[in-house]
Formats: C-alpha cells, sequence, structure tokens
C-alpha cells in the first residue's frame, strides 16, 4: 500500500479534493493531506463539488503539517498553484516529491454561483492530474503528468 501526503496552504480546498480524489481512484492507498497554515474547515464549495461527482469529504478536516513530521511517505505531491503561494516543504522520509500545481478556488471572489464553475474546473483538473499520476506512477503506464 503506497503513503501519499498531498499539501498545500491552507488545506481548506485543493489538497482535500486531491486526497478524496485519489482515495476514490484506489481506497487501497493511504492518503493524507495538510497545510502549513490550516483553515478552520474545508470549503463548503469544495465539499459540495466534490459530492456532485459522487465524493464524500465532508468528514475531512484541515490538518497542520506538523501532525506528519517523522512519518515516512512514497509521495509527497503539493498542489499549489499560484506565484503568489508559498508551497509547504516536508522534511521527514519521502520516496518521490512532486508538485502539480492548481489555481486556488477559494480565491476567487463572487456569489456562490459565478464560483462554483471555477471549484468545478479546479475539480476537474485535480481529478485528471490524480489520474494521471496514478497510471503514471502506481502502475506504471507513462504519462507526462506531473508539472
Amino acid at each position: 500500500m503506497a503513503r501519499i501526503l498531498v499539501l498545500c496552504t491552507g488545506n481548506r480546498c485543493r489538497s482535500q479534493m486531491a486526497q478524496g480524489i485519489l482515495q476514490s481512484i484506489d481506497p487501497g492507498l493511504e492518503v493524507h493531506s495538510a497545510g502549513i497554515h490550516p483553515a478552520a474547515e474545508v470549503h463548503p464549495l469544495g465539499i459540495k463539488v466534490m459530492a456532485e461527482i459522487g465524493i464524500d469529504i465532508s468528514n475531512h478536516y484541515p490538518k497542520h503539517i506538523d501532525q506528519h513530521l517523522g512519518e515516512s511517505w512514497d509521495y509527497v505531491i503539493t498542489v499549489c498553484g499560484g506565484a503568489n503561494e508559498s508551497c509547504p516543504v516536508f522534511i521527514g522520509k519521502v520516496g518521490k516529491r512532486l508538485h502539480i500545481g492548481f489555481d486556488d478556488p477559494d480565491a476567487f471572489k463572487g456569489t456562490e454561483e459565478e464560483i462554483l464553475p471555477e471549484f468545478r474546473r479546479v475539480r476537474d483538473e485535480i481529478m485528471a492530474k490524480m489520474q494521471d499520476f496514478y497510471l503514471s506512477e502506481r502502475i506504471g503506464i507513462k504519462i507526462e503528468c506531473c508539472s
């Protein structure tokens, strides 16, 4: 069983969605997520757009990266996107470090109707990249997945 840690700044949206998606792709994976400045809660619209594709992350909660120090990981994936963000650096036993960046849907402003399409777009990008990662890294099918 592979151990995967997904990191971003607040552990509010992208890392939570990536965790849920990876767990749905292969329930045999042990997937966790964390952030350097964890938010108070997982973004409600993140929970909503994940439910739309049949993935329940409503029981997830933001965690601090420190909770995972000293643990060994097969993969640590950072998902920060914008130049204004600083991705966490994980110091520990890591087989492979990957960066697969995404826009932060929490950064979009407006009404729920205006920002829901952005949450869906980012969710769909995360889904595609996590599927590519899984096929490439776990099954051995070579795909240019991670940039």
